[in-house]
């Protein structure tokens, strides 16, 4: 089973990625994290990456498409979770043509609702831990009182300093500019099905898990 997740920064979707890792078997593509892990890989992929992220160049749609191609080369029955990709609607061509010359398909594009106001009101007061990347949150999640990650043990805790309200807003509005019109095109596909993506944890998992069934 193939699935895109959508929503803006903060929405939640790392989360529920990690859920249907762990319950149903499945990879989580995040363009961020290949793209980090190709750089320090020492494959030609990867010296490619580093040599246009150290000019300070963008990556191309090319390199992506590329390096998701690797992953779909490897042997994952439980399918993939395309998270941060596509972001426009070339990159959705490219990723429709891409599995179908694999002899796959997407079965479900899941689009996480959030309200503005509350999503840059839960993101200010969130938290990774450094070394092992769990999220916490002032509000709904805080960190644990020890000061020790309660998924590895770790205590170093950071915030991302453009977990602000005015960088906040600046990102949603370039992902709506941006990945808004991909709404659009998978509704015109009937791929497309939302989930409220502000509620908690388990319900949100709980709609996504009825829509896959």
């Amino acid at each position: 089973m193939n699935i895109i997740l959508l929503g803006p920064p903060g929405a939640g979707k790392g989360t529920q990625a990690r859920i249907l890792e762990e319950s149903r078997g499945m990879v989580q593509l995040s363009t961020g994290d290949m793209l980090r892990a190709a750089r320090t890989s020492g494959t030609e992929m990867g010296k490619i990456v580093a040599d246009v992220m150290d000019r300070g160049d963008l990556v191309t749609d090319e390199i992506v498409i590329g390096l998701i191609e690797e992953k779909l080369n490897g042997d994952h029955a439980g399918g993939f979770i395309f998270d941060g990709f596509p972001r426009t609607l070339a990159q959705a061509d490219a990723l429709g043509d891409l599995l179908a010359k694999h002899g796959t398909k997407l079965d479900a594009v899941i689009a996480m609702e959030v309200n503005d106001d509350a999503l840059v009101s839960r993101i200010t007061a969130r938290s990774t831990c450094g070394a092992c990347g769990e999220v916490y949150n002032d509000l709904t999640k805080p960190q644990p009182a020890d000061g020790k990650c309660s998924n590895c043990g770790a205590s170093d805790f950071r915030r991302r300093a453009d977990d602000n309200e005015e960088s906040l807003r600046q990102r949603l509005m370039e992902y709506y500019k941006k990945t808004s019109p991909l709404i659009g095109y998978y509704h015109a596909k009937g791929d497309l099905q939302w989930v409220p993506g502000l509620g908690e944890i388990d319900e949100v998992s709980a709609a996504i898990a009825e829509i896959l069934g």
